[in-house]
């Protein structure tokens, strides 16, 4: 275990190396100038030889490959480099953010483990039920459904109608007004995720209810609710953490959206602040930090694996 976990670590400096290089000329052959965006589209009002010498001093006049090898250079010796915008440093930047993201990350996970899973449990075992198609087409649904549209219905229907929750910010201070502040994030976040959830954990179920061992475990008189969850849901466990492991990082990602949408002060909005005023130094740094947060995810489902299933080893 401890070798295959760091090979997997070793092979997450050539993928970073690879995500940084992508990433780093994408965003430098994307229309915009990061002077002309802090100054507006036409800064008439400014020296033309003042406008030269700040792209001079932000090393933006040099050729692309020596701009990256300087950055990649910084970056190897720990300096993800400078805000363009605030001349404030990238990580200190998204350490002050991160905190935000990961909360609604966490929140809106939890919400869908405590929904998702026992409704795909219970689904499966009424299968065919008008529970079953309830279950089932609610799950539809929230897989549909964009998730900007319903944050945007939630806020119209809680916060403006009738005045139940804020609709931006992180409250204001206090743990009960963090809590009200992160129910319409985390629900919007999490709904097209407890949609699969739900479905994967069905099929999952109804996999594993016909199985021999499922049978024999009845048929030795135990309790059907013990049965049920020691036998049938820890083996139709796998599939369902691979889902919510990969989903998990990709809310990260998905966390843009919903952080623009209800103002959350999460790495998400800053990465939109910084495409919108071409901020390159904070764009990849953002990237590299979700990149690694899926890598390491991905790291953790699988070790997970081995504690639901020990059969299952990594040699």
């Amino acid at each position: 275990m401890k070798r295959y976990i760091l090979q997997r670590l070793l092979l997450l400096v050539p993928l970073l190396l690879g995500i940084s290089i992508l990433t780093f000329f994408l965003i430098h052959l994307a229309p915009g100038d990061p002077i002309a965006t802090q100054f507006g589209l036409n800064p008439r009002g400014m020296d033309p030889k003042t406008i030269e010498r700040m792209r001079q001093e932000l090393g933006l006049n040099d050729p692309l490959p020596m701009q990256y090898l300087r950055y990649l250079g910084h970056l190897l010796q720990g300096d993800m480099g400078r805000s363009l915008t605030t001349k404030t440093a990238v990580s200190q930047e998204i350490f002050a953010r991160l905190p935000a993201t990961i909360q609604l990350t966490l929140a809106s996970m939890l919400v869908v483990l405590l929904v998702a899973v026992p409704l795909g449990v219970v689904s499966a075992v009424k299968r065919g039920s008008l529970l079953d198609n309830l279950c089932m087409g609610g799950a539809l649904l929230g897989v549909s459904m964009p998730s900007f549209w319903f944050g945007i219905m939630l806020m119209l229907l809680f916060s403006l109608k009738l005045g139940l929750l804020p609709s931006t910010g992180r409250g204001d201070g206090t743990a009960a007004g963090m809590l009200k502040a992160l129910i319409m994030p985390a629900t919007t976040l999490g709904t097209g995720l407890m949609g699969l959830v739900t479905r994967m954990t069905r099929s999952s179920m109804l996999e594993v209810l016909g199985q021999d061992y499922m049978r024999t475990a009845r048929a030795k008189g135990l309790p059907p609710w013990l049965v049920l969850l020691r036998h049938g849901l820890r083996n139709a466990l796998i599939p369902v953490i691979t889902i919510v492991g990969l989903q998990f990082a990709s809310l990260l990602g998905g966390a843009v959206i919903i952080e623009t949408i209800f103002a959350w002060p999460g790495i998400g909005r800053l990465a939109v602040n910084a495409i919108w005023r071409r901020d390159y130094p904070v764009i990849m740094g953002t990237v590299l930090m979700f990149s690694v947060v899926f890598v390491l995810t991905n790291l953790l489902v699988d070790v997970m694996y081995t504690l639901i299933d020990p059969r299952i080893r990594y040699d």
